[in-house]
C-alpha cells in the first residue's frame, strides 16, 4: 500500500512553464512519469492540473478535486470529480480503486498531504528547464522524509524520498 506524489520542476524551482508542466519536463523525465502511472490504481489531480495538463487518456482512474465540474469529465471516460479534500480523496480512492495511489496534483495538494503524513513516497525530478512559474523551494520538500536518494540521468537530477516524518499532532 503507498500513496507516492510525483512532480516535476525546472532547476530554478519551477513547478510550469508557459502555463503547464510539460514546459518542466524533460524526456528522461517523461519516460519515468509514464512507467510510474502503469502501475498506479488511481491517479489523482487537482481542478488546476485537469485544466493546464493533458489528461484527456490516463491508463488508471483519474481523480480531479475540484469546487466546480471540470470539462475533463466529458473527455476522459475513467474521470471522476470529487469535491473533498486531498486526504478524503485519498481514503476513498483507496477504498474505490485500490491500495497504489499516484498523486499528480500541483503544490498546494502535495504541500497538504505532505503536512498530513499522507505520502509515503515523493519522486520528484528536477530538469535543465529555467525562466517558468510558481517556483518552489526544494528543500522544502525533501525536508518530509529521512531518507532520500538522488541519481542524475541525462541531465534530469531524480530524488526519490521516503520514510516520511510523522508531523506532529
Amino acid at each position: 500500500m503507498a500513496t507516492v506524489a510525483t512532480l516535476v520542476l525546472g532547476i530554478d524551482g519551477s513547478t510550469s512553464l508557459g502555463g503547464d508542466s510539460e514546459g518542466v519536463t524533460s524526456p528522461t523525465d517523461r519516460a519515468r512519469f509514464l512507467s510510474r502511472r502503469r502501475t498506479s490504481d488511481c491517479l489523482i489531480i487537482g481542478g488546476n492540473t485537469a485544466r493546464s495538463d493533458r489528461y484527456q487518456k490516463t491508463p488508471a482512474p483519474l481523480v480531479i478535486l475540484s469546487r466546480s465540474l471540470p470539462d475533463l469529465i466529458s473527455e476522459n471516460p475513467l474521470a471522476h470529480w470529487w469535491n473533498l479534500s486531498p486526504a478524503d480523496a485519498v481514503a476513498r480512492a483507496r477504498a474505490q480503486f485500490g491500495d497504489e495511489i499516484l498523486i499528480e496534483a500541483g503544490i498546494s495538494i502535495i504541500t497538504e498531504l505532505l503536512n498530513l503524513g499522507a505520502i509515503d513516497q515523493l519522486e520528484l525530478s528536477i530538469t535543465q528547464a529555467s525562466g517558468g512559474e510558481n517556483r518552489i523551494e526544494v528543500h522544502e520538500l525533501l525536508k518530509h522524509f529521512t531518507a532520500i536518494d538522488k541519481t542524475e540521468v541525462n541531465d534530469t537530477i531524480f530524488y526519490s524520498c521516503s520514510w516520511p516524518i510523522t508531523p506532529p499532532k
